[in-house]
């Protein structure tokens, strides 16, 4: 059988490719996630679901550090099979991450989506302009920043002939 040095080439960049699409949050992490429902379950009734741990995601609408704390406010996205929110206007609400650690403003602009998984502390009750609105409160074990269409990241470009990209 004779081999084709173009099908080796495009094997490997198959591979590099799908290793740059591993999930955002570590296996470790993932396997301490207790709550598989939907978000909306618990933005409505958080008490119940006091010490679960979730995988949950979205886009940073504010990042407030405070004394000792720092605290990102997130309107929820659902997550595609990596782990990355889905950026398709599509949400179930709002969370808050509360975080003992200083995380840094810069790092997490308004904007930049994130993967939290963390457990849930309960709810604040807060105001969305003059609306009431409760924030089901988590406290993270590990956070995924996103690269955004603005921010470089690293990629893998196979293009073939003028101007064809893959």
């Amino acid at each position: 059988m004779q081999k084709r040095p173009g099908y080796c080439a495009l094997l490997l960049g198959l591979f590099i490719a799908l290793t740059g699409c591993a999930a955002g949050i570590s296996e470790q992490v993932r396997n301490q996630v207790t709550y598989f429902g939907p978000f909306a379950a618990v933005q409505q009734a958080p008490q119940k679901y006091i010490g679960e741990t979730v995988l949950w995601g979205g886009r940073v609408i504010e990042t407030r550090v405070k004394d000792n704390a720092t605290e990102i406010v997130v309107l929820q996205m659902a997550l595609n099979r990596w782990d990355q929110p889905q950026d398709d206007d599509q949400s179930q609400g709002r969370f808050v991450v509360h975080s003992a650690q200083f995380l840094d403003p810069a790092i997490y602009p308004p904007g930049i989506l994130i993967t939290v998984a963390g457990r849930l502390q309960g709810s604040e009750n807060r105001r969305i302009g003059e609306m009431p609105y409760t924030y089901p409160v988590i406290d993270p074990i590990e956070i995924k920043k996103w690269a955004t269409a603005t921010q470089p990241a690293s990629r893998f470009h196979f293009g073939i002939g003028i101007g064809a990209h893959f």
